[in-house]
């Protein structure tokens, strides 16, 4: 699978390449699948089972909706590290 392209430019947003993949079973239409990359479903809080729908715009661009809009969930804030310019005037 294509690894994450990087995007230097400020505010540019990540891409994530895939692969549509089709599933060609006896007697039945092909089906094909879109995989989420798990950075990707991390930073949009997918969850297993979610009803999403797509909106075509265009012949080259999808949009990815929730069907359900979910509240944004903080799971924690991240402490910053101690450095040596926080301990000064700090001496006991």
């Amino acid at each position: 699978m294509p690894k994450k392209t990087e995007n230097h430019a400020q505010g540019a947003p990540a891409s994530y390449p895939l692969r549509i993949q089709a599933i060609r079973t006896k007697g039945q239409n092909v089906r094909f699948f879109v995989y989420i990359p798990m950075p990707l479903a991390a930073a949009l809080g997918v969850e297993g089972g979610e009803e999403v729908s797509w909106e075509l715009l265009d012949r080259d661009e999808l949009h990815l909706v929730r069907l359900e809009a979910r509240p944004a969930k903080a799971k924690c804030t991240a402490k910053r590290p101690a450095t040596a310019r926080d301990a000064v005037g700090k001496e006991e």
